[in-house]
């Protein structure tokens, strides 16, 4: 057995009480143990982490990016998040685009950034499966904790616009509600034919856009509604009762002015990006005060990159300057770690530091909430994959290429 021990940091679980001076305990890439010094027996062989002055805390999570499948710098050539030829995508999956070796799996690590939920992008009506990966591995094979997390479904201007300058639908709010709902009866038509066929012992002809969204409705899958506005938001949360889905509002740029009716629904809000300008209508009412207002009404929050829109290792700056404008600091962490693990249903895994879970660490050089800190020493299963050279002022990441025995 392999174990290792950090020792001596101020140690933030986020899922429990802080402790000064604690001790996590990793044994073969997950955590057994986290406690004051005195509580933990660490083994004579265990590696250990000196953290001493440093903040430890589980690794952040964005549950909303196209990590990979939106490549930096690529141009068309690097960016296959948006298969635009159908408005039913529900069979496109985001492993099938995701390329690991794109730098911003390197940002990530960067900005304590250990696990994404990497998603289709929103211009289609039904965009396709999201998928839930670690930020560092040679290949996705090992990158994946989460194969299948979510569909992505998009309302608003963007599938508005991109199919009515095809002059097809749907090219308004109504046509695009209009292809969910077809969509959705369909794959509900599909379900009842499907069982009815098989009680017969009669072969059946299975459709993999049918099949996902039976998934949606059975409750296996969360659905992700990339949606800005107020208005739209309610036509989710109408959609939802109407097909009794579990809804996970993403992006939520006005939340804030319906932040009462999402808590008494219990509507768990991605929210962001927050660094970027007021481009188009839908984000006219963009502010950094939506966290804090959200949060404050009994809203359960997450913070978004939607990576490469803003860098994901900006992640934590977004958190702390929505501390600025009012958010309370341990829900900003919680909104990095906690939250967008247990709203799409993954922290039996992810988000804090618990005996159990994936031992994804980071240790930072103070308060993350504090720009001035940052990630030093990365860990993704237990295994060091990034660190900050003083000397050099300089990130360096573990090599994720092949390397052939001399």
């Amino acid at each position: 057995m392999a174990y290792k021990a950090i020792v001596g940091g101020y140690v933030v679980p986020v899922g429990a009480a802080p402790i000064e001076g604690g001790t996590v305990l990793i044994e073969d890439g997950r955590i057994t143990h986290v406690g004051a010094e005195a509580d933990v027996e660490v083994p004579e062989d265990a590696e250990l982490v000196d953290a001493s002055g440093s903040w430890v805390l589980p690794g952040f999570i964005d549950a909303h990016a196209h990590l990979g499948v939106h490549e930096d710098g690529e141009g068309w050539a690097g960016n296959d998040t948006n298969e635009m030829t159908d408005p039913n995508g529900a069979r496109f999956r985001a492993i099938d685009g995701i390329d690991p070796y794109e730098p911003g799996f390197d940002d990530a690590l960067a900005g304590g950034v250990t696990s994404v939920v990497i998603k289709p992008g929103s211009g289609n009506p039904i965009g396709g499966q999201t998928i839930g990966v670690k930020t560092w591995g040679r290949s996705i094979l090992d990158m994946v904790f989460a194969e299948q997390v979510s569909v992505k479904s998009a309302l608003g201007e963007n599938p508005k616009r991109v199919y009515g300058e095809k002059k097809v639908t749907p090219s308004t709010r109504l046509g695009v509600a209009a292809i969910l709902r077809e969509a959705f009866t369909k794959a509900r038509n599909y379900q009842e034919k499907r069982e009815h066929t098989r009680s017969e012992g009669k072969p059946f002809e299975t459709d993999l856009t049918n099949e996902t969204l039976a998934k949606v409705l059975d409750g296996e899958l969360y659905w992700d509604q990339h949606v800005h506005r107020a208005d739209d938001m309610v036509t989710a949360i109408r959609l939802a009762d109407e097909f009794g889905y579990k809804l996970v509002i993403n992006h939520g740029t006005e939340g804030h002015l319906i932040a009462d009716l999402l808590a008494e629904r219990d509507i768990p809000v991605i929210l962001g990006p927050l660094f970027t300008t007021k481009s188009k209508v839908e984000l006219r009412n963009r502010t950094l005060r939506s966290a804090g207002i959200l949060a404050r009404a009994g809203v359960k929050i997450a913070i978004t990159t939607d990576h490469p829109v803003i860098p994901i290792n900006f992640l934590v700056y977004q958190a702390a300057l929505a501390v600025k404008d009012g958010l309370d600091p341990e829900t900003a962490l919680k909104a990095l770690t906690l939250h967008p693990a247990q709203m799409l249903g993954l922290d039996d895994r992810i988000g804090t530091l618990t005996p159990g879970l994936d031992a994804d660490v980071v240790v930072w050089s103070g308060d993350p909430l504090d720009v001035m800190n940052r990630a030093m020493r990365v860990f993704v299963r237990g295994q060091e994959v990034y660190h900050f050279d003083e000397t050099t002022g300089e990130g360096v990441s573990a090599d994720r290429r092949y390397r052939e025995a001399r």
